[in-house]
């Protein structure tokens, strides 16, 4: 049996994933969470050979998520199952250790197939999503763009920025100013829609 581990926000669609892949004789759906701060210590508990993680969850994000799991327990693979099928998303996620990437509304027999390649030691990506992340290229913004980019995504003001990550208010406006250049952005809104639509956020 493969013994799965299923992390996402959404109660239905954890259900509806558990009793899909339930109906299959060699899967078996060990555990469920809801957030990405409860996969690492569910990992530890339960001692899955794959995850299925969702990308977008409160506290951790999948991402992040798939690091830890692969830090920790390096048997484990990580199988991202996502609503949102970004080519930012999959390039960070592959980046992160993931075995594969696959949209939500993957037919359940290609799901199944997808956990038992990942399971065998193989990569599955979404091909529309692999040709998209090609052509979409990396992420251009540096770490530090990325992390004021980020921070404004709640329309904090600069100032308020600039103290909750400790920076001064002329380097988060100049990191500002250069993220709107690199996405082609016409202010700092734009910029994170753009930034955000791409997954590089």
């Amino acid at each position: 049996m493969i013994r799965l581990l299923l992390a996402d926000d959404q109660a239905l669609v954890r259900g509806a994933l558990s009793a899909l892949l339930s109906l299959e004789s060699d899967l078996e759906v060990v555990a469920e969470v809801g957030s990405g701060d409860a996969v690492l210590d569910a990992v530890r508990q339960h001692c899955p050979d794959v995850v299925l993680m969702d990308v977008e969850m409160p506290g951790l994000d999948g991402i992040s998520g798939t690091q830890q799991v692969r830090a920790a327990f390096p048997g484990t693979r990580v199988l991202i199952v996502t609503t949102f099928g970004r080519p930012g998303f999959l390039r960070r996620a592959m980046q992160a250790g993931a075995s594969g990437f696959v949209v939500k509304d993957t037919p359940a027999a290609q799901l199944a197939d997808a956990v038992r390649r990942v399971h065998e030691g193989l990569r599955v990506v979404d091909p529309a999503l692999a040709t998209d992340s090609l052509v979409a290229g990396e992420s251009p913004l540096t770490p530090r763009e990325t992390e004021v980019l980020r921070a404004a995504r709640d329309g904090s003001s600069v100032a308020g920025i600039a103290s909750r990550l400790f920076l001064s208010e002329g380097t988060v406006r100049n990191h500002l100013s250069a993220a709107i250049g690199k996405t082609h952005a016409a202010n700092r809104a734009e910029a994170v829609l753009t930034a955000e639509s791409n997954g590089w956020l």
